[in-house]
């Protein structure tokens, strides 16, 4: 979809469909040169009828087409309400800009308009409502059907145009615009390779995407094969790769620009790109979901891509441990302890908590980078989905400045987190018998939160955090702007989040 800014005016545009959205009251407006004055005298009092007649009155949850070609120069006009100012926050543009153009592409529109609301609140920048609005637009329009063979004819929305009334406002606007583009496209990519079958987005096929990436936006990528990872000592990532014939992949990606500030920020993804469980053989039921286990990996990759699209001035490491986890004669039992790189030894009374053994070894190596912050997230527990559900993302670290960070960019990109606790009485519930710590609980019970517990004994000091996105990485509806199947959760997230560093 190609998107364009310009300014003009909303009752002098041509087009097929334009969207103009409206806060309650809106009729209340004194001033003539107002949206609804100007549009409702060009519709001969038609907005003012449609007030009157309780039609229409800017609430959050109305929609409403008119067809206006003998009045506008645009064919149709979609009307959208916002609910009270005094209510707006920032994903509500994503949301109602999102729904919007579903109607309208829906009808058949290829060409759309949208104008810059009216009465934003002053304390929201004009940069962050145009990200908001492209975001809201691109990423409720992705569609991944590069897999069927017979297509019908798509509705397709082809051409956005943001309009602007003021030309004073369009360099801050062309800003968000750009922003928007660059976020949307990291998190549009990050989704399809979710999304993709198990037997097409392989870690080979992971590792081969991270070069695509490098290459074009000139970082360095190096991809670890098996001989090496077993050089490195990574015995808690090869036992779970022990059992697929795929082989395992241990992808690394710098961006490291020129003039970078002194940080060096570590992301890790789990890139489990099937996960049958293992010996320990998940239930038939949504098992083809399992697919969607290296969100954390291509989360990843969409970071790296945002950052390195936006030129943030920050060195950003991505690194993401890639491997299936099957069942098979040479597959890791239950009971086998292995030597992870920290030379930590694991009992893994599990083979269904795997995802905890290859970060376990990715967020140990992680520290060779010095980085003034370790960023994991992976879809870890089923328990974070009993304690969450779909709306927050589980945040475990040991940095309560780090985890402010999140908490902040969490309310600006909607994606977001809520803390669970690290005490260190859950220690005693991943101790082995046999080896120093083992990879689930003793009691079945906090299941997340020993998850983080685990992952912890591998960062050491350095500022960390954890987020499990089992509950967010994946929705069985459509959304407002999250169509249904992968979400892509935590890149808009982490680029914010690096976006806002100090």
């Amino acid at each position: 979809m190609k998107i364009s800014l310009k300014v003009g005016k909303v009752e002098n545009e041509v087009a097929e469909a334009v969207i103009v959205f409206f806060f309650e009251k809106f009729h209340e407006d004194k001033g003539p040169d107002g949206v609804y004055k100007k549009l409702d005298s060009a519709l001969g009092g038609m907005l003012k009828d449609l007030v009157n007649n309780k039609e229409f009155e800017g609430k959050g949850d109305q929609v409403l087409l008119i067809h206006t070609s003998k009045f506008l120069k645009a064919k149709k006009l979609l009307l959208v309400g916002l609910g009270k100012q005094d209510d707006f926050y920032l994903d509500l543009i994503r949301r109602r800009v999102g729904n919007g153009l579903k109607r309208v592409r829906d009808i058949g529109t290829s060409k759309a308009v949208i104008a810059m609301p009216e009465r934003i609140p002053q304390k929201f920048k004009t940069a962050d409502i145009f990200q908001g609005i492209v975001e809201g637009a691109e990423l409720a329009l992705f569609k991944f059907d590069k897999l069927v063979s017979e297509k019908e004819k798509e509705k397709e929305i082809k051409e956005l145009t943001l309009l602007l009334e003021s030309r004073q406002d369009f360099k801050e606007a062309q800003k968000g615009v750009d922003a928007g583009e660059k976020v949307s496209s990291a998190v549009n990519m990050s989704r399809e390779l979710i999304i993709k079958p198990a037997n097409f987005s392989t870690p080979t096929f992971l590792a081969e995407k991270a070069r695509e990436i490098a290459k074009a936006l000139r970082l360095k990528c190096k991809v670890l094969s098996e001989r090496e990872i077993k050089k490195l000592r990574m015995g808690a990532f090869l036992s779970v790769a022990k059992g697929s014939k795929e082989p395992p992949k241990f992808i690394i990606m710098d961006y490291h620009p020129r003039r970078a500030k002194p940080h060096t920020i570590v992301v890790v993804g789990k890139g489990i790109t099937f996960d049958s469980g293992g010996i320990c053989l998940k239930p038939s039921k949504d098992l083809y979901k399992m697919k969607y286990d290296m969100a954390g990996g291509a989360v990843v990759l969409g970071v790296i891509q945002a950052a390195a699209s936006l030129k943030l001035p920050l060195r950003v490491v991505g690194l993401i441990p890639a491997t299936e986890n099957l069942p098979s004669g040479s597959a890791t039992k239950p009971g086998d302890v292995v030597i992870s790189h920290s030379g930590k030894s694991i009992e893994v009374q599990n083979t269904d908590a795997e995802g905890r053994l290859i970060l376990a070894d990715a967020l140990a190596f992680a520290k060779r980078f010095k980085p003034a912050a370790i960023i994991d997230l992976a879809t870890l527990t089923g328990a974070c989905i009993v304690a969450l559900g779909d709306q927050a993302i589980g945040m475990m670290g040991n940095d309560q400045k780090l985890m402010e960070m999140f908490r902040e960019a969490g309310m600006q990109t909607f994606e977001r987190v809520w803390e669970l606790p690290l005490w260190k009485e859950y220690e005693e519930q991943i101790k082995s018998d046999v080896a120093d710590i083992k990879n689930i609980g003793s009691n079945g019970g906090a299941g997340a939160i020993l998850g983080g517990i685990f992952l912890k004994k591998f960062v050491g000091d350095c500022p960390w955090i954890h987020l499990d996105i089992a509950g967010t990485a994946w929705t069985d509806r459509d959304k407002d702007y999250i169509p249904k199947g992968a979400t892509g959760v935590g890149v808009r997230l982490i680029t914010q989040v690096l976006r806002n560093w100090k």
